[in-house]
């Protein structure tokens, strides 16, 4: 269709990638949002949830509900938790330690809040049967068949899995709760024999909408609450962090790239001008008006774009699997109408219509074109600027043909402008999931979560025992001659009163933070007993910043406390508090131990030993529960930064042919005129790698500058939905500063060296003959 083959092809593959990703990124955010709204939809999300453990009236509860004209109706879930070294999954597996998920052992609930399975279809399971949690399927990898054990002193059970189950509050692993399905025997025999049991007590509004008011009554209320209180907008957050991350770079790539498209396309009309510029002449002398001109140029453009996007689109029906896998995984599919499978088409449209429409402003440029100038000269020619602000003679160090590489980016730098901007957003695309990927599995990315960095972490949760086993704990790392500090902490519920003066709980960390300090967004942490720091969220929500006064009913007393510091924190739904109160809270719900070892002590060793010795609690170090909380989305953000790394390295040969191609048809006479006066072949090559790797180092610069600035902001702003605002790139430098940019060098070197290799064919002979 062009004569040129190779930029014609450049030009198709450019644009199939922009409609591929344009299209990829369109499904994924549908069938996302799709899927989540029908598994909410088929399991009958509750509206307010609030978790309790402990005794609970189950009969005065019903009677609250069935006065309260917002509910439409209610239950009250009953689930028994196993502990980590009672339970063993799959053959040949032993009891865990070290895990920081909770096990809840349920019996399918009646009228909603369903538990599916993996066609989302309500579990339903015979006796001596077991529906595991997806998290453990992928973790573990579980198939069906596999065995379940639970062993206990005195007490043994065996079940044999026999599907898995999607939770529409559980599903995804930054909640550290899992429900597993058993049935209703099997339940009543473990509800006797061991575990602590707990409730859910969950509520369906007539009006979704009047959340606030349910939940306000809820709180003036006497009803159990001894554990968190969460919603379904908070269910929906949770459930599309992970895959909502990894749509969110997949759109920004997506976005760039069809600004990259639009300078390639520019590159692609001017080159070809530059070729067919006598052509052009002869129909304008003979004739043939501006217009007409446009029309051929366009319809050849708009055939190439119109193909380019078809196969772009098909191609998106091949990779789509691996972005939407997770997705298919964790949330299921639904049925789709016409109209939502109609969006990835009209996303690749959308690059067809901007790829048209840039061609017309840029075939604009025919209307300035002389028909005798173009068929005296060939070419369209460029001024260059008076007065040389380079001089050989002055630049000794430099063999010529670098020099003039260097001399002419400097001189024609408006022609280079748009080879830098796409060597930039090449780098910024090739640097931000990169960066992102390795902040997130850092060991720093805890400040995120709203814990403390160190060696050893013990969650103890709530139950009749736990002041004991806690007392107990604490003594054995007081005798214990590895442990260099610990800081105990109590995890328990307030009351706090919110703006419109209605009372509130809030969850809040007591103990000592000055010995394992946050990195604080603004402040400090609390030292002081008047003194608290809010989360992000609660800072925002709560309308507080330093200073202001807080609320909190402390032994039946309201305490007035000053904000001291905020804090970023991921967990909890992003809402939390710390406080250095002396009273224990009235409501405990956790305690927590951060233990730093001393130099030279086995932190494995120890934590093994800890968590066979200090149970029921749940002992690990930060690695692991780093990576039980975010595995899943780590390894979605290194599939997005692999994917990314690839777009950045075509794009950047892409771009790099396509313009020296148009380069050296526009610099023909000159490239005569030097080899008739001596330069060798090689001489002039040099010339022109030295102008791309001059504009690619520029490029790589400035790109990882905007990705450390404005690449951090972009990350800020998407995890500030979830309570981390300012989000601080932990780069490796080996990596984002070496080895990429050496790829990027090495890809653009063997590109440009194989894009000038017309030169040889290039002499006076030739351009005279034309």
């Amino acid at each position: 269709m062009l004569r040129n083959k190779t930029i014609s092809a450049a030009l198709l593959v450019f644009i199939s990638l922009s409609a591929l990703l344009a299209s990829s990124g369109a499904n994924m955010i549908v069938e996302l949002s799709h899927s989540l709204g029908a598994l909410f939809q088929k399991s009958g999300v509750p509206h307010f949830v609030q978790m309790h453990a402990g005794d609970a009236d189950l009969e005065r509860i019903d009677r609250w509900a069935d006065n309260n004209g917002l509910v439409r109706r209610h239950q009250t879930a009953e689930m028994i938790r196993i502990e980590d070294g009672n339970l063993a999954l799959g053959e040949g597996n032993g009891p865990g330690s070290g895990g920081v998920m909770d096990h809840y052992f349920v019996r399918q609930n009646r009228s909603f809040d369903l538990l599916l399975n993996l066609d989302s279809q309500v579990v339903q399971v015979n006796r001596g049967e077991v529906a595991v949690p997806i998290y453990y399927k992928q973790r573990d990898a579980l198939e069906i068949g596999d065995t379940v054990r639970i062993a206990a002193p005195g007490f043994a059970m065996e079940l044999r899995i026999a599907d898995f189950v999607r939770d529409v509050q559980m599903n995804p692993s930054i909640i550290h709760s899992k429900r597993f399905v058993v049935h209703d025997d099997d339940f009543a025999l473990l509800s006797g024999s061991l575990g602590e049991r707990e409730y859910l007590l969950e509520f369906q509004l007539h009006d979704p909408g009047k959340l606030g008011a349910f939940r306000t009554a809820f709180e003036a209320s006497n009803l159990p609450k001894l554990g968190p209180a969460v919603d379904h907008t908070l269910f929906r957050t949770l459930n599309a962090l992970t895959d909502g991350l990894l749509a969110a770079v997949i759109v920004l790539v997506g976005l760039l790239i069809c600004a990259i498209a639009i300078f390639c396309l520019r590159f692609t009309i001017l080159a070809a001008i530059e070729e067919d510029y006598r052509e052009i002449g002869v129909m304008k002398a003979i004739g043939i008006g501006a217009s007409d001109i446009r029309k051929l140029y366009l319809l050849k453009y708009a055939v190439t774009a119109a193909v380019a996007a078809a196969v772009g689109y098909a191609a998106s029906l091949l990779v789509n699997p691996l972005f939407t896998g997770n997705i298919l995984l964790y949330i299921g599919t639904a049925p789709k109408g016409l109209g939502l499978r109609l969006i990835p088409v009209a996303a690749a449209a959308l690059i067809f219509t901007i790829v048209v429409f840039f061609c017309l402003l840029t075939l604009r440029r025919f209307n300035r074109i002389s028909a005798a100038e173009a068929i005296r000269s060939g070419t369209v020619g460029e001024a260059l600027p008076a007065g040389d602000k380079l001089s050989l003679r002055g630049s000794r160090a430099l063999s010529v043909p670098v020099f003039l590489g260097i001399k002419d980016v400097v001189s024609r730098f408006k022609m280079y402008r748009l080879l830098l901007l796409v060597f930039i957003a090449s780098s910024f695309i090739l640097l931000v999931p990169v960066n992102f990927f390795h902040t997130v599995q850092s060991p720093g990315f805890n400040h995120y979560l709203g814990i403390e960095r160190s060696d050893l972490r013990i969650d103890l949760q709530y139950a009749d025992s736990a002041a004991d086993d806690y007392r107990r704990i604490l003594d054995r790392l007081r005798g214990d001659g590895d442990v260099e500090r610990h800081a105990p902490v109590l995890v328990g519920s307030y009351k706090t009163m919110n703006n419109a003066g209605v009372p509130e709980n809030m969850t809040v960390e007591i103990g000592d933070f000055s010995l394992f300090p946050l990195d604080y967004l603004q402040g400090s942490a609390p030292a002081r007993s008047d003194e608290i720091a809010l989360s992000y969220l609660n800072a925002k929500e709560m309308d507080k910043k330093l200073g202001d006064p807080v609320r909190l009913l402390v032994d039946g007393e309201t305490k007035v406390l000053n904000v001291s510091g905020i804090y970023q924190d991921v967990t909890n739904g992003g809402r939390t508090a710390k406080a250095a109160l002396t009273d224990a809270p009235e409501t405990v719900l956790r305690y927590e131990i951060v233990v730093d070892l001393k130099p030279g002590a086995n932190v494995a060793e120890k934590r093994n030993l800890y968590a066979q010795t200090m149970h029921p609690a749940k002992v690990t170090d930060l690695e692991g529960y780093m990576a039980q909380t975010f595995g899943g989305t780590i390894e979605q953000l290194k599939l997005v930064a692999t994917v990314a790394a690839a777009v950045a390295v075509l794009v950047s040969a892409l771009i790099t042919a396509l313009f020296l191609k148009m380069a050296v048809a526009k610099d023909a006479g000159q490239i005569a005129i030097m080899r008739s006066i001596g330069f060798s072949v090689r001489h002039v090559r040099i010339q022109y790698l030295t102008r791309a790797l001059l504009v690619l180092a520029v490029g790589i610069a400035a790109g990882a500058v905007i990705s450390n600035t404005a690449g951090e902001s972009l990350a800020g702003f998407a995890m500030s939905f979830m309570g981390a605002a300012r989000i601080k790139f932990a780069v490796d430098p080996l990596q984002a500063y070496v080895l990429y940019p050496l790829l990027l060098l090495a890809v653009v070197t063997a590109t440009a060296l194989v894009s000038v290799a017309s030169i040889r064919k290039t002499s006076l002979t030739g351009i005279n003959a034309a």
